[in-house]
């Protein structure tokens, strides 16, 4: 059973690793607009990983209307991702896909 769901927009892909799951979400899915200064990324972590690296979490919570549930699931996938993922492959599978 896939441990890492794709999580974006009802898509019900899933991967057995995140790296996978991380690659789908920037390949698969159209790009997100950040609320809060307008810079377009991709959708899913590297959307999360933004909104939480970029700004603080009064400006997300404004921008996107948000409350403290969805700050902290945000937070709780970030640092899941962050702790099982080789962010440095992602990287250089995406930048050989380009």
């Amino acid at each position: 059973m896939p441990g890492w769901d794709c999580g974006i927009d009802g898509c019900e892909a899933a991967f057995d690793a995140v790296e996978d799951a991380i690659v789908h979400q920037t390949t698969e899915h159209e790009r997100h607009e950040c609320a809060v200064c307008g810079t377009i990324v991709p959708e899913g972590y590297f959307a999360i990983r933004h909104a939480f690296d970029e700004h603080t979490r009064a400006e997300f919570v404004r921008a996107y209307d948000a409350d403290s549930d969805a700050v902290r699931e945000r937070e709780e996938i970030k640092a899941a991702v962050e702790d099982t993922a080789d962010l440095r492959s992602v990287v250089e599978r995406l930048n050989g896909s380009e």
